[in-house]
């Protein structure tokens, strides 16, 4: 029987996603001191909002990732709407990062890309 998991999101820029590679798409890099929460959302649309309208605007390319985790794990955070009805995240502190990492199942899969050509 295999484990439940939940299917993250996270829109993230070049910068991001190089450390991302760097780990063989097996986990985040820890916040910068001025990134005290790590923020996966909870769906594809929104992620590409985030992606197109704030990645794009700092770095012309913006990307979404999709991940698995462990709903035993997850089930520890609550689902924060921060907008509209689909603006939904996880606040997870980022000393709590590493063991979020550890919680993956699987890879972290690049699912679309966004260049500022595109739009």
């Amino acid at each position: 029987m295999s484990e439940e998991t939940i299917t993250l999101y996270r829109p993230t820029g070049p910068e991001e996603l190089k450390l991302v590679s760097d780990s063989g798409y097996r986990k985040w890099p820890p916040r910068l001191p001025e990134q005290p929460i790590f923020y996966p959302v909870t769906n594809e649309r929104y992620a590409k909002e985030i992606a197109t309208k704030w990645n794009m605007a700092d770095s012309k390319v913006g990307y979404v990732t999709r991940f698995e985790v462990r709903k035993a794990f997850m089930d520890r955070y609550s689902i924060e709407q921060v907008g509209a009805s689909h603006h939904t995240e996880w606040w997870v502190p980022a000393e709590e990062l590493e063991e979020l990492n550890k919680n993956i199942v699987g890879l972290i899969e690049v699912i679309s890309e966004y260049r500022e050509s595109d739009t």
